[in-house]
C-alpha cells in the first residue's frame, strides 16, 4: 500500500525563494498536485540565484521545487487574474509569500479568495506577527532570527567573538515553511468538520521563536534565581538580567562541549561533541571510558553540582583525551561506554554517507539533461504505508498548456495569452535605428 496522504488535494502555489516553496514542496511529496505560478520569462527568483551554469536552474531552485507543475503567468494582466481566479475556484489550498499587501493589491486577499471558494484554505507567510512593532521590516530570515531572540544567545560567551550570531543554516526560511505546512494540514482536518477553509498566517518570527522556545525556559529561571548553573559563566561570571551567550555548551543542565580531535589544525571539522550526564551511574561509565576514575572520589567532580562549578578543568582534561585521536575513534570509544557523543560532520561528509540514503533522509533526484542527478533532503519523517516518489523539477512554464487546457481554454486563447504577455514575456521594443 502506497496511498499518498494528500492525493486529490490541489494547491495553487504563489510563492518563491525558500520559505513558501519549502512548504509546498512537502505538500507535493505527500501527494498533492502543486501548481507553481511563475513570472513569464523570469520564474522563481532562485532559478537564477547561485547558478552553477548560466543556462541551468540553480540547486537552490532544484532542491525546493521537485514534483510541482509550473505555469507561466503574469497575475497583473486581466487574463492572468482570470486564470488565477479559475485555479483558485478549483483549489483546496492557496499559498502566497508576497510582501505585505501585495496579494491584496492583486485582488487575491483572504477575503477575496474565500468569496471565490469558501472551501479553499489560504496560507500566507510574512515576516512578523500582525501585532509586532517590527511588522514593517523586510522579512529576511536573519532578521527574523535576531528579532526572535535567537541571535542574542548564540555565539561565543567571552572575548572578541562575543557577538550576537545568526545561524548560517537559514533556520528561518525552511523552518517557516515546515510550520506553515503543519497549519495547512490542521486546516484540512478542520475543514472535514466545518466544510469551510480558513486563513493560516505564519510569520518567520514565530517560526524562529518556536525553535528557540527553550531559551524562554532559561529566561524564566534567570528571572527567578539570578543565575544559570549550566552556563560557562557560572559560578564566577555575572548574569545581567538576560540570557547570555554560551558558546558550545549544551545548556540543558548536562555538561556538553565541543573538543578538538587529531587533525584539527588542517580540518575545520575535526571535532567531537561530548556530553557528561548528571546521573551518578552515567558519570561513572564516562569516567571509566576516559580513564578518569580518580574523578569518582574527587569532591570537585563526583557530583553534578560540583561539575557545574569546575567546568574549565573538566573541559581541559577531556580535551587532552581527544587531541591525539581522530573524531571517529573518540566517538567509537565513548559510544561503546554509553556516553552521548557525536562527530562534527561537514555537509560533504554527510552527503557522502550512503547509510543516509534510506528513502527519505537524503534522496537522489534525476532531473535529466545536463543536470542529471542531484541530492536533496527528503520528507523529514517516515510512514509505514507511504513512500514518496521524488520526481524532477518543472521547466519554467513547462505545464502551462496542460493546466490551461484543463481549465477549458482553447488553443486559440492560449496563443493570445502568449501574445499579450499573460503567459510569455512581451518582446522587447526594437531600438530606434541610428541615423547616419
Amino acid at each position: 500500500m502506497n496511498t499518498a496522504p494528500l492525493q486529490g488535494i490541489k494547491v495553487v502555489d504563489l510563492t518563491e525563494v525558500q520559505s513558501g516553496p519549502s512548504c509546498t514542496q512537502l505538500l507535493a511529496w505527500l501527494g498533492a498536485e502543486v501548481i507553481k505560478i511563475e513570472r513569464p520569462g523570469k520564474g522563481d527568483a532562485t532559478r537564477k540565484e547561485l547558478q552553477f551554469d548560466p543556462d541551468l536552474p540553480s540547486y537552490y531552485f532544484l532542491q525546493l521545487n521537485s514534483d510541482k507543475k509550473s505555469i507561466s503567468l503574469d497575475c497583473k494582466t486581466p487574463d492572468g487574474k482570470q486564470i488565477l481566479t479559475d485555479l483558485i475556484k478549483e483549489a483546496d489550498i492557496f499559498v502566497e509569500n508576497l510582501h505585505p499587501g501585495a496579494a491584496d493589491k492583486l485582488g487575491f486577499s483572504w477575503e477575496a479568495v474565500h468569496a471565490l471558494n469558501p472551501k479553499c484554505i489560504y496560507g500566507t507567510i510574512k515576516g512578523f506577527p500582525l501585532s509586532s512593532k517590527y511588522k514593517d521590516l523586510k522579512a529576511y530570515e536573519p532578521v527574523a532570527q535576531v528579532t526572535a531572540a535567537a541571535a542574542s544567545t548564540t555565539g561565543w560567551y567571552s572575548g572578541p567573538d562575543n557577538v550576537p550570531t545568526q545561524s548560517g543554516a537559514a533556520l528561518g526560511d525552511s523552518n517557516t515553511g515546515m510550520h506553515l505546512c503543519i497549519g495547512l494540514l490542521a486546516a484540512l482536518m478542520q475543514r472535514e468538520k466545518t466544510g469551510e477553509g480558513c486563513y493560516v498566517y505564519q510569520s518567520m518570527h514565530n517560526a524562529c521563536l518556536n525553535l528557540c522556545r527553550i531559551k524562554t525556559r532559561d529566561q524564566l529561571t534567570l528571572d527567578k534565581i539570578g543565575y544559570l548553573t549550566q552556563f560557562p559563566q557560572y559560578p564566577d561570571g555575572k548574569f545581567n538580567g538576560t540570557v547570555p551567550r554560551s558558546g558550545n555548551i549544551e545548556g540543558g543542565g548536562v555538561l556538553g562541549w565541543t573538543y578538538k580531535c587529531k587533525g584539527w589544525e588542517t580540518d575545520d571539522n575535526a571535532y567531537v561533541y561530548i556530553i557528561l550526564q548528571r546521573e551518578a551511574k552515567s558519570f561513572e561509565l564516562a569516567c571509566k571510558a576516559f580513564g578518569f576514575e580518580d574523578w569518582l572520589t574527587n569532591p570537585d567532580f563526583n557530583t553534578a553540582d560540583a561539575r557545574d562549578r569546575h567546568k574549565p578543568q573538566i573541559w581541559e582534561r577531556i580535551q587532552q583525551f581527544c587531541i591525539d585521536k581522530d573524531k571517529y575513534e573518540v566517538t567509537d570509544i565513548l559510544s561503546k561506554a554509553g556516553v552521548p557523543v557525536g562527530p562534527v560532520i561537514s555537509t560533504k561528509e554527510l552527503m557522502a554517507d550512503e547509510s543516509l540514503y534510506d528513502g527519505n533522509t537524503l534522496v537522489k533526484i534525476n532531473q535529466g539533461g545536463k543536470i542529471g542527478e542531484f541530492v536533496t533532503v527528503g520528507v523529514p519523517f517516515t510512514m509505514s504505508n507511504y513512500q514518496p516518489v521524488y520526481g524532477p523539477c518543472p521547466d519554467l512554464g513547462g505545464n502551462t498548456a496542460e493546466i490551461l487546457t484543463t481549465l477549458g481554454y482553447s488553443e486559440q486563447q492560449q496563443a493570445e495569452f502568449e501574445k499579450n504577455g499573460t503567459t510569455a514575456p512581451l518582446p522587447k521594443p526594437a531600438e530606434p535605428a541610428t541615423q547616419k
